[in-house]
Order: C-alpha cells, then sequence, then structure tokens
C-alpha cells in the first residue's frame, strides 16, 4: 500500500522536497481531465493481472518474487485481499479491517481452511478483480470519499486519489508477479508515466525503512532503462530482478 506524506523523518530521500511540493500544487487530486484515464489505466492493469497469472501451473505457486518473504501464494493472497478491501472502500464499508485479510471470504466463512486461496488461486483473484471493477465503476463511486484503513484511519480519501493509490499498487504487483514467473512484462508507455507521476509523489523517507515496508529507498535509474524501470526504481526494486 501506499503512504501518506510524514510530517517529519531523520531519511528524507532526494526528491521528497520536489514531492512535497507537487503535492501542495496537486493538493491530492489529479486535474479534472486526467481523472477518467486513472480508472482506465488501472483496468489494463487489472486485466494483465489475470492474463499473466492464468501462465501459473501447480509448481509456480512456490516461486519466490520481488517482495521480500512473499513467493506467489503469498503475493496473490495478498492482492486478491486488496482488491476486496478497496471495492469495499468503493461501496463505502472500507473502515472495516476484515474487508482487506488476504482471505478474500466473506466473514466466518472457513471453507479454504488454512489456506487463503485454496485450490484454484487464479480463479479466487479473478473474482477478486471483477468486484473491485465493478464496484469502482459503479454510479456515485467516484464522487466518494475512500476509507482506507491502512493508510490512515484519520482521513478519507478521495476516489480519484484511492484510485491512483491502487493503479500504482498493482502495476507494480503485476510486474512482480510476472518476474516471478519468469515473464518479461511492462505496461505500456502511457501506463508506464501516469504511473510515475503517482509513484513521484510517494513520500522517500524514513518509513521506506521500516520492516514491512510496501517500498523500499528509491534506487538509482539506469541510463538506459525502458519507461517502467523509472518507476521501478523511484519504488526501491531493481528492474534486473529474477528469482
Amino acid at each position: 500500500m501506499l503512504t501518506t506524506r510524514p510530517e517529519g523523518g531523520r531519511h528524507m530521500g532526494p526528491n521528497q522536497e520536489f514531492k512535497n511540493e507537487l503535492d501542495r500544487l496537486i493538493d491530492h487530486q489529479l486535474l479534472p481531465e486526467e481523472r477518467d484515464f486513472v480508472w482506465t489505466y488501472d483496468r489494463a492493469v487489472l486485466l494483465e493481472s489475470v492474463r499473466l497469472l492464468e501462465h501459473a501451473g501447480p509448481a509456480d505457486w512456490a516461486r519466490p518474487t520481488p517482495c521480500a518473504d512473499w513467493d506467489l501464494r503469498a503475493l496473490v493472497s495478498h492482492m486478491a485481499g486488496q482488491h476486496h478491501g478497496f471495492a469495499a472502500a468503493a461501496d463505502g464499508a472500507g473502515a472495516d479491517l476484515r474487508h482487506w485479510r488476504p482471505r478474500p471470504l466473506p466473514p466466518g466463512d472457513k471453507t479454504l481452511g488454512d489456506d487463503p486461496i485454496g485450490d484454484d488461486p487464479v480463479a479466487v483473484y479473478r473474482a477478486a478483480v471483477t468486484r473491485v471493477t465493478e464496484s469502482f465503476a459503479r454510479p456515485g463511486s467516484a464522487e466518494r470519499h475512500f476509507d482506507l484503513p491502512e493508510i490512515s484511519t484519520t482521513r478519507t480519501f478521495p476516489a480519484t486519489v484511492a484510485v491512483e493509490f491502487h493503479f500504482l499498487d498493482f502495476a507494480v504487483h503485476t510486474w512482480d508477479m510476472a518476474r516471478a514467473l519468469g515473464l518479461d512484462w511492462e505496461p505500456a508507455d502511457d501506463i508506464a508515466e501516469a504511473a510515475l507521476t503517482v509513484a513521484l509523489r510517494v513520500p522517500d523517507d524514513e518509513r521506506r525503512l521500516a520492516p514491512g515496508a510496501a517500498f523500499g529507498p528509491a534506487r538509482t535509474p539506469a541510463r538506459d532503462g525502458r519507461p517502467f524501470d523509472l518507476v521501478l526504481t523511484t519504488l526501491g526494486r531493481s528492474p534486473a530482478w529474477t528469482p
């Protein structure tokens, strides 16, 4: 998940002053004419994540991923849970942390035992993508303020900002998934540029050093890198990562 910018902190990345100024100028909103693109790009990334995951076979779920300590099964479980959480937020119920758990099941449903995504992870993930896509597209969701308790329990976020968070998270996690499967994938250049716009507003502060942080400190990009490589290095990932 993304985090909000700090009031202060000991670690401060080289671009943090620029990011703070950009936040003040944008005031947590994209320009009105850009808003529809966020929803379109988010949906495109989700469709790609489903397409890529369909390459996974029974032997692939224990593969390592660029997310430390997560194999592919754990990554997909996290992604599905986040889709359900964002869907609940779009429906006005995001404040309940139970909606954000990795297990994508209704409360009290124990049919999957101790395994969050069961014997058919692809079907479970596809259902989660369908749910969040439908919730984002539901009339009125674009005007709603979303509760995102994993980011803040004291404030809500305009729908466009929440979808920005979701879009960036899952552009990167789709790349994580592809790399875990040994696939060379990156989004189209226009999607990569939109993701970079959001990535440059993610604070590069001491919270990136905390255990379990979603993103590591920014890396120096290669001069000959591809468009999405800059998104990855901005968020602390190595474009050269392999299993």
